[in-house]
């Protein structure tokens, strides 16, 4: 029987191996500057925890690559963060944070293992996905604990089940509007938490970066958030329930440089990812067609503005290239 660990790494794989070593040397990075500036007792644990378990992929992931005479990625180091910067962001924030991270990291780790085909990286991965868990489950526990975790919110109970039984289930600018199903409450909620921890970790990019270009790109981003929270909260106020709160006070007033402008321009970008695929989700679960079109509206914007950073990492030499397929027409007219 062939030895599966010896067969060839499949797009798939590859791309799911670099971007998990690039992300955690973001992790790295950023945690480090946590873990040097913690003051809570209790908050610090769980700041060790991510920061090892990122340290940890990294020294798999290299010897994989390395095994697989695969080009390692320079990705980021110790280059990227000023240790002796003094703090940026408060300790609360660190935990929501690494909790936020953690959420993205479960479905990544999920997509990951369906589609590897080795055991090797489907094993990386499951361990991967646990140490997601795990962190989750730290994090929450302690928010809650805190006092700081913000739940989504309460509605009664439905009286019995019931099928759809009108098209005006779907309306949702004219006639009789319907209320917010559960799903697409959670999806509100979800897209103005995300965006509350986006805005503040621009805030503090946008204070610290002495690049100009990169601080009109953060301070457009800050606008944007605002104005994407802004737009979801009245979605919910309208329907009484209440909106998360924003972040904005867990950024220090320092104005030190903390990471490099390459590292903070990536992570920006590498967040905007996830939030164009969490719009996507908040469509596909959103039937009210206000909600759908509003989804739709905000999508574009956000696009645009990836595509611009996109353009200021290419120019300054900071976009590390993927993997890329072979090039054949290139390879024939080579002589």
């Amino acid at each position: 029987m062939e030895d599966k660990d010896k067969i060839r790494l499949t797009a798939a794989e590859m791309a799911v191996l670099w971007a998990q070593y690039i992300n955690d040397k973001v992790a790295v990075c950023v945690v480090s500057h946590f873990l040097k500036k913690v003051e809570d007792e209790e908050i610090k644990p769980m700041i060790e925890t991510a920061l090892n378990a990122s340290k940890r992929n990294i020294v798999t992931l290299n010897e994989l690559f390395k095994k697989e005479k695969f080009p390692v990625p320079i990705g980021f180091t110790k280059d990227d963060v000023n240790e002796n910067a003094p703090r940026l962001f408060s300790d609360t924030f660190a935990l929501m944070y690494l909790r936020y991270m953690s959420i993205l990291g479960m479905p990544a780790s999920g997509i990951a293992i369906g589609v590897a085909t080795r055991d090797d990286v489907i094993v990386f991965f499951k361990s991967v996905l646990k140490e997601a868990v795990v962190l989750q489950d730290l994090t929450t526990k302690l928010m809650l604990k805190q006092g700081v975790y913000v739940k989504p919110p309460y509605i009664s109970n439905p009286d019995k089940v019931e099928y759809v039984k009108k098209q005006s289930f779907l309306a949702g600018f004219v006639g009789d509007i319907r209320p917010l199903t559960v799903q697409e409450i959670m999806m509100l909620f979800n897209n103005i938490q995300t965006n509350a921890v986006g805005k503040a970790l621009i805030i503090g990019f946008a204070q610290t970066s002495k690049n100009k270009e990169v601080k009109q790109y953060f301070l457009r981003g800050k606008q944007i958030a605002q104005k994407h929270i802004d737009v979801f909260s009245d979605i919910l106020k309208k329907e009484d329930l209440p909106a998360p709160m924003t972040w904005d006070n867990a950024v220090t007033d320092s104005t030190t440089p903390v990471f490099s402008d390459k590292l903070m321009m990536f992570h920006i970008s590498a967040m905007i990812a996830a939030g164009i695929g969490n719009y996507g989700t908040s469509m596909s679960a959103s039937p009210r067609r206000d909600l759908g079109v509003k989804y739709a509206s905000l999508i574009p914007e956000i696009a645009l503005y990836a595509e611009d950073g996109a353009n200021i990492m290419i120019k300054n030499s900071w976009l590390e290239e993927p993997p890329q397929a072979d090039d054949r027409n290139h390879l024939i007219k080579k002589e």
